[in-house]
């Protein structure tokens, strides 16, 4: 495997993390959470890929098939269900 693809995986999994931990703790409204939802899925899908053909790195690959189901949770949360929470 190519040490630039792994290193572009590491690093934007990372950063798209980071970017969408930001948009997320902005409480900008129910879109901008799950746009930031679907970034959230994208890091992962990255941190997996680097996860498992990395060396020494599966601990990073299943901690982000768990992430990607929760952040998959998320996205239908807020951007395709219907149920809208109640805010008190």
């Amino acid at each position: 495997m190519s040490e630039d693809l792994l290193t572009a995986l590491q690093y934007y999994g990372a950063g798209a993390a980071a970017f969408a931990a930001l948009i997320v703790s902005l409480d900008l409204g129910r879109k901008w959470t799950g746009f930031g939802f679907i970034i959230f899925v994208t890091s992962s899908i990255a941190l997996i890929a680097w996860g498992f053909m990395a060396e020494d790195s599966e601990g990073i690959g299943v901690q982000n098939v768990i992430l990607l189901v929760i952040n998959c949770v998320g996205v239908y949360r807020y951007l395709i269900s219907k149920h809208r929470a109640d805010v008190t």
